[in-house]
C-alpha cells in the first residue's frame, strides 16, 4: 500500500527573529526541513508534499525534486495547512504521515515504529507521543480508562486536570489517507486561537468509533520543535552528539566529542583520529588513518588516507594520500595537493596544483600555480600572481629547487630540475637544468661602520 508524507513548513517563525525562513535554519550543516524530508524519504514514501508559505521559493530551492509543494497563503492552523495537500492526495488509498518541518531530530527508526503500530492495529489514525519533564506549551494526550486515545487538547484549551498530563502530542501523525481528507472537512475553529487544529481530527475519528492508536517514543529529545535560537542551539547539540557517536561506532577516534563539530554529510574513514577543536563541515570526505587537528577547520574537502592536518584551515580542495598540512597552513579553494605533499607552517595555497612529494615547508604563498613532482619551495617564496588587474599562473616543473625568499613574477615557467638561487626575483622563464640568480650584487664598504661611530 502506498505511503504519503505531508510536511508542514508554512509558518513564518517570528520567534527566530531572522531574515532566514525558519525551517531553513541549519542544524549541523543541513536545513531543518531537509532533515525531516530525508527521514521520511528513508521509509519508502511514495509521494512527499511540503506545505509552504513564507519563503516558499527558498524552501523549493533547497528541497528541489525531493518534494511536491502546495501553498498556504493564510496561516489558519495545522488542519488548514494539511487541507492544502488535498488536490495532490485526496482519494488515494494508503497511509499518510504528517510531520512538522521544524523537527529536525526525528529518527527514521521512530517513523518506522509509528507506521508499524498504525498498520498492525489497522488504525484510522496513530499519534506519535512522548513524555515531557515539563509539558508546558504542548497539546496533551487524553486517554480513557482503558488507555485509548480519546482526544488531544492544546495547552491553551486545557483545564486544570488536563494540564497535569505529561504525555504530549509531538505533532507527528499517521492517518488513513482517504479518511484524513474526509474528516478534515468536519474540523471547526471553536477554540481560543480561532484556528483549525489537526488534532481535532483525532477526536472526530474517536466519536465516529474509528480506531485511534498512539506510539510513545522513549526519546523526548527527538520530538524537539525549533521555534527560537535557544531551541536551535539545543537541536544542534543533540544532533552533534548523534553524529559524533555514529562516527565513533564506525571506527573513528574522536578524542573529545564535546569539542568536535562535524556536519551531517561528512564521511570519515576508520582508524582516523579527530582531535579537539576541529570543525569539519559541508560534504567533506576523509579517508582512513588520518589525523585531523587539534583546532583544524575543513570544509568541502576530499582527503585521502593517512593524511595529517594540524591546526590548519582547508576549503574546497583535494588532498591526496599521505600528505601533511600544517601547523597554521591555509589551503584555499580549488587547490590540489598530491600524494606525500608537505605544506608547512604559515603557508598559504590558493588555486594551485602541487604534485607528488613536493614540499612547501614554511612561510610561503603559492597562488595560481602548477607545481610538479619532487619540487622544493624554500622559506619565504612567493608566486607573484596579481598585477592589480589580472591573475597569472606560475609553473614549476618536476625536480626543481626554489631557494628561500624568491619572488616568482607570473606568468613564468621554471623548467625541469632548475635551481632558483635564494633571494632572487624571477621575471623570465628559466630553462630546464639551469641555475638562475636574479639579485643585486653584494658590495662591502670596508671600515664604513667604524667610521660612522
Amino acid at each position: 500500500m502506498d505511503k504519503f508524507a505531508v510536511v508542514l513548513a508554512a509558518g513564518q517563525g517570528t520567534r527566530m527573529k531572522s531574515d532566514l525562513y525558519k525551517v531553513l535554519h541549519p542544524v549541523c550543516g543541513k536545513a531543518m526541513v531537509q532533515h525531516v524530508i530525508d527521514a521520511v524519504s528513508a521509509i519508502d514514501i511514495t509521494q512527499v508534499v511540503t506545505v509552504v508559505g513564507h519563503g516558499a521559493d527558498s524552501v523549493k530551492s533547497v528541497l528541489g525534486t525531493k518534494s511536491n509543494f502546495v501553498f498556504q497563503d493564510a496561516q489558519l492552523g495545522t488542519a488548514h495547512a494539511v487541507m492544502k495537500a488535498e488536490p495532490l492526495l485526496s482519494g488515494k488509498p494508503g497511509t499518510t504521515v504528517v510531520l512538522c518541518g521544524d523537527t529536525p531530530l526525528i529518527k527514521v527508526s521512530t517513523l518506522e515504529n509509528l507506521l508499524a503500530v498504525h498498520m498492525s492495529n489497522n488504525a484510522s489514525a496513530t499519534v506519535l507521543t512522548a513524555i515531557a519533564p515539563d509539558p508546558t506549551g504542548y497539546g496533551r494526550i487524553i486517554r480513557d480508562t482503558d488507555g485509548h486515545v480519546t482526544k488531544i487538547v492544546e495547552h491553551k484549551d486545557c483545564d486544570e486536570g488536563q494540564l497535569r498530563v505529561r504525555e504530549f502530542n509531538t505533532g507527528i501523525f499517521c492517518f488513513d489517507n482517504q479518511l484524513l481528507f474526509e474528516t478534515l472537512k468536519k474540523v471547526g475553529n471553536q477554540n481560543t486561537q480561532n484556528e483549525f487544529y489537526l488534532t481535532d481530527v483525532i477526536e472526530i475519528l474517536q466519536q465516529e468509533n474509528k480506531t485511534v492508536t498512539a506510539f510513545c517514543t522513549p526519546d523526548f529529545d527527538e520530538t524537539l520543535g525549533v521555534n527560537d535560537r535557544v531551541q536551535l542551539a539545543q537541536a544542534e547539540r543533540i544532533m552533534q552528539c548523534r553524529i559524533n557517536e555514529q562516527h565513533m561506532r564506525n571506527g573513528v577516534t574522536i578524542t573529545d566529542p564535546a569539542a568536535t563539530y562535524i556536519h551531517a554529510n561528512v564521511v570519515i574513514g576508520r582508524d582516523s583520529l579527530i582531535r579537539p577543536g576541529s570543525v569539519i563541515t559541508g560534504t567533506t570526505a576523509i579517508g582512513e588513518n588520518c589525523i585531523i587537528g587539534p583546532n583544524s577547520e575543513i570544509h568541502n574537502c576530499q582527503i585521502g588516507n593517512s593524511v595529517t592536518i594540524r591546526q590548519s584551515t582547508t576549503f574546497d580542495s583535494t588532498i591526496a594520500h599521505e600528505a601533511q598540512v600544517g601547523p597554521f597552513a591555509h589551503i584555499r579553494p580549488t587547490s590540489e595537493l598530491g600524494r606525500g605533499v608537505k605544506i608547512g607552517n604559515f603557508v598559504e595555497v590558493k588555486k594551485a596544483t602541487i604534485d607528488t612529494n613536493s614540499k612547501v615547508s614554511h612561510l610561503s604563498y603559492i597562488g595560481d600555480a602548477k607545481i610538479g613532482r619532487d619540487v622544493n619551495i624554500g622559506c619565504g617564496t612567493i608566486t607573484v600572481n596579481y598585477d592589480g588587474k589580472s591573475k597569472f599562473q606560475t609553473t614549476i616543473e618536476d625536480g626543481s629547487f626554489v631557494g628561500c625568499n624568491a619572488n616568482l613574477i607570473a606568468p613564468v615557467v621554471i623548467g625541469k630540475n632548475a635551481i632558483i638561487a635564494a633571494g632572487s626575483t624571477i621575471t623570465s622563464d628559466v630553462p630546464a637544468d639551469s641555475l638562475s640568480i636574479a639579485r643585486a650584487r653584494q658590495v662591502d664598504k670596508l671600515g664604513y661602520a667604524k667610521k660612522r661611530k
